[in-house]
């Protein structure tokens, strides 16, 4: 064992010997939440503590005199008067850059049996979002190899996107194509609430070795309780904000939003929070914002790097005007839809052109690539407006010049759009190809257009 990591795990042990002296009893206990007495006006909430000797909980609510916590696991084995500990640990992470091609769990713990090292300063997962005016805007343009990304929904470095998709649509395999493909120094994965049988498969054949090496893989499987879940997708964050500060381009991404949501509704209805929109409590959508809003530019101040985010939201029967993507959409800077409809026709990415959008607009692309976006977009338009009546045969060709060149670009566009999990085309070709998609189509792009005029 190396020396690095013989002192690593010392100076983890040491902050276990320093956790605190504050000690109450258990008073109650149910199903999900247990009641301490004994701890005093040193109990704060979300702090962190140790129950029976061997079970973690934070606390989630006072009152008259007594702390309700839930549990970082089961109460299975605690009964009432158990010893209830308060520890000054509130669940920070320790970040190092050797944590590149590992994967942890909700608290930085290795998911292997390797060894993992932990650095010198501590990242608290609850950490405040940067200042609005302390961070620098959007940079340029980040390279993610899809064209249908690249095209139409252009991410600028420290932009957040959100890809709202319904369960079975694709939503796993763009993300993996992200984390293989995007021009980023470090990617740092969130998997919230995932079927434990899915995590393996998608580091080792969706992300692969290339992806995985430049990658810290964060994991909380949907057996887990909700404070963990919840606790993942703050750990992945303060990951992410640990490389950011460390100079690095980062790519956090978060799948999914939705259940990081369901979690934190599991914990405000415990602690006595009243159900709102669709059984969601007031928490969720105050948190929602203090997760989001983490990721971003870097600090104006300059040496740090910026964290562009990718957020997943499985919407519920594939209503995106449910309460989270609603939310979700009017915090982060665009969005991209993946259509069930256009999945079931066999093209993937299933990317909804028409219902995506991004906030980099029209900063992020070039003049000439702005003229080439806009013309395939008003045709794709076009073509939906009469899909029907071509459908159906009511529509002849030769009947409006606009709408034929609809119907013959639409065709193409689909093959253009459909993309293999590695296959990878740079931005410049894919304007190349589409460019030449619409002439062949019967569209007329003057010099003017493309200059911007």
């Amino acid at each position: 064992m190396s020396g690095p990591t013989r002192f690593s795990q010392f100076r983890s042990a040491l902050r276990h010997i320093r956790d605190g002296e504050t000690i109450g009893r258990v008073v109650a206990l149910g199903s999900l939440e247990l009641q301490a007495a004994g701890l005093g006006g040193d109990a704060k909430m979300g702090a962190h503590v140790l129950v029976a000797g061997h079970m973690r909980g934070e606390v989630v609510g006072m009152r008259e005199g007594h702390v309700a916590v839930l549990p970082f696991g089961t109460w299975e084995g605690v009964s009432y008067g158990d010893e209830v500990r308060l520890l000054e640990s509130d669940g920070a992470v320790h970040p190092d850059a050797s944590w590149l091609g590992r994967a942890v769990d909700a608290f930085g713990a290795p998911l292997d049996d390797a060894p993992l090292i932990e650095g010198a300063r501590p990242y608290p997962v609850r950490a405040d979002p940067p200042g609005a005016f302390g961070r620098r805007v959007m940079g340029d343009k980040l390279e993610t190899g899809i064209k249908g990304v690249d095209v139409f929904t252009p991410i600028c470095r420290g932009q957040r996107l959100a890809v709202l998709a319904g369960s079975g649509v694709g939503k796993s395999t763009l993300m993996a194509m992200l984390a293989r493909q995007t021009d980023a120094d470090v990617i740092v994965i969130g998997l919230i609430g995932e079927r434990g049988r899915e995590v393996r498969d998608f580091i080792s054949r969706d992300l692969g070795p290339e992806g995985m090496a430049r990658s810290v893989v964060v994991v909380a499987t949907s057996d887990q309780p909700p404070l963990t879940r919840r606790q993942a997708a703050w750990t992945a964050t303060a990951v992410a904000e640990f490389f950011r500060d460390q100079g690095r381009q980062v790519l956090l991404v978060l799948d999914s939003v939705t259940r990081f949501a369901m979690a934190q509704r599991e914990i405000g209805l415990a602690a006595g929070e009243p159900p709102t929109t669709r059984g969601y409590t007031p928490s969720v959508f105050s948190e929602l914002p203090r997760l989001l809003e983490r990721s971003g530019p870097g600090h104006e101040a300059g040496g740090s790097g910026d964290i562009t985010a990718v957020y997943t939201v499985l919407v519920d029967g594939d209503d995106l005007n449910e309460p989270i993507a609603d939310n979700v959409r009017g915090i982060l800077d665009g969005h991209v839809v993946l259509d069930r409809k256009i999945a079931e026709t066999g093209r993937y990415p299933a990317i909804n052109i028409a219902r995506s959008i991004s906030r980099a607009l029209p900063r992020c692309h070039l003049p000439a690539e702005r003229s080439i976006m806009n013309k395939a977009r008003r045709a794709m338009a076009r073509h939906g407006e009469i899909e029907d009546l071509v459908r159906i045969g009511a529509y002849r060709i030769g009947s409006d010049s606009d709408s034929d060149a609809a119907i013959a670009f639409a065709a193409s566009a689909e093959r253009f759009l459909s993309q293999d999990i590695g296959e990878s085309l740079s931005s410049e070709e894919a304007f190349a190809t589409l460019y030449g998609l619409l002439i062949e189509a019967g569209y007329k792009i003057t010099q003017e257009e493309l200059a911007g005029g």
